[in-house]
């Protein structure tokens, strides 16, 4: 086959492969939301209160100061360490994988003491709204903890690079990232059974659980209390887990009786939404149509320091494998965003209790202290869900339709 032939055939492989990219990221982009909903402007300083408005924006301003630093932390620091981390490759005799993953464990350790000071300050600020009850040297010994963790991940994932790298070169994206899936679909499976203890003094809760899932043509999920308060005030709730591993979990936050009975109703009929609607699949999905192309660009830019069969590109993988995600973080939250504006309309029809859906996002704001209408960049960066304005915002043009 000619020169020009392969070209032409690659440019057709390529072709149909960002077709079918295209083809379904549009299908996971798809909410039942109409598409012609139009929220109204909401003046949220009436409905929460000045003075709990301004409180809020300042809590956030700074917050997002520190979450700002968070991002581009990592990226300066293993910049540096993708440009100089090489030179630590002459002082182990471990072999090529074995020099790989402690050139990767080293850059993570050098990334974990960078990372400190924003870590440190946004505890502070945290603690001073009473939101983190954890101490700093608290902080400092579980983070450190934690490394080990992220240690054994940084390994896993160093193995199965160069592993693959050292069989197929630098096509070692093609066995990878289908791996990588794998390991999502496999945590969100097992994450579950992490959680265990029963929902306890919510009997009409679990009672309504099963109302709702009749409502919203889903089998009935168990609810499970997350134990957080130790170390937290905040209020949260999530979808777990896939077919039989699904559960619904309530931190104990949310049950500490700042929220009313039909609240957290709304709460769990909008976790209910998710399994509903095959989220958490759709996250798997949208994870893999990045982890290829992600891979294959990690592939195509450690070449330069030989391709991952050596240890030498290590450092150079470390950064890319940050810089990437960092790059599509604004895509990934619209996306999550879509998924949850979703869980809340099809909450909001499940409930058919628009005034308790909007006295739980207020209650959001009073308990969070997050800003209900931040400005524009903010959620582009930090917003994995609608504002509260937005959702106080749904609440009323479902309203609307629905004749109030």
């Amino acid at each position: 086959m000619s020169k020009s032939s392969r070209r032409l055939l690659g440019l057709l492989v390529f072709g149909a492969l960002a077709a079918a990219w295209l083809y379904a990221a549009s299908r996971l982009w798809r909410t039942s939301v109409p598409d012609d909903l139009k929220l109204p402007k909401v003046d949220v300083g009436a409905i929460v209160g000045l003075s709990e408005l301004h409180r809020a924006q300042h809590f956030s301003f700074v917050l997002d100061l520190f979450g700002l630093a968070g991002l581009l932390l990592p990226l300066i620091v293993l910049a540096f360490y993708a440009k100089w981390g090489h030179r630590f490759i002459g002082e182990s005799a471990a072999g090529p994988i074995g020099t790989g993953m402690l050139l990767a464990m080293l850059g993570i350790a050098i990334l974990w003491i960078a990372m400190l000071p924003s870590q440190l300050g946004a505890l502070w600020w945290l603690r001073r709204y009473g939101i983190e009850k954890t101490g700093y040297v608290e902080m400092v010994v579980g983070t450190w903890s934690a490394l080990g963790f992220e240690f054994l991940g940084i390994c896993l994932t160093i193995l199965i690079v160069m592993g693959f790298a050292r069989l197929l070169g630098n096509n070692w994206w093609l066995a990878g990232a289908p791996i990588f899936v794998g390991i999502a679909i496999l945590v969100t499976f097992v994450q579950p059974y992490a959680f265990n203890q029963p929902l306890e003094g919510h009997a009409a809760l679990l009672q309504t659980e099963q109302r709702l899932a009749q409502r919203e043509g889903v089998k009935a999920v168990p609810l499970r209390q997350i134990n957080v308060s130790a170390t937290t005030t905040a209020p949260n709730a999530m979808a777990m887990g896939l077919g039989p591993s699904r559960r619904i979990g309530l931190f104990d936050t949310i049950l500490d009786g700042r929220f009313s009975e039909p609240e957290l109703e709304v709460v769990v009929a909008h976790e209910l939404a998710h399994h509903k609607h095959n989220d958490l699949w759709k996250g798997i999905g949208w994870y893999a149509l990045f982890a290829f192309p992600i891979a294959f660009v990690i592939a195509q830019v450690t070449k330069r320091r030989g391709g991952m069969m050596v240890p030498l590109a290590v450092p150079l993988f470390l950064f890319v494998y940050v810089a990437l995600p960092t790059l599509t973080l604004p895509i990934d939250n619209a996306f999550s965003r879509r998924l949850e504006a979703e869980a809340d309309w099809t909450a909001l029809k499940a409930t058919n209790d628009p005034q308790s859906a909007k006295a739980l996002f207020v209650s959001f704001v009073r308990t969070t202290n997050e800003n209900p209408n931040p400005p524009f960049w903010d959620p582009i960066l930090f917003g994995s869900h609608p504002t509260e304005a937005q959702r106080i915002g749904m609440v009323e043009a479902w309203q609307a339709q629905n004749g109030g």
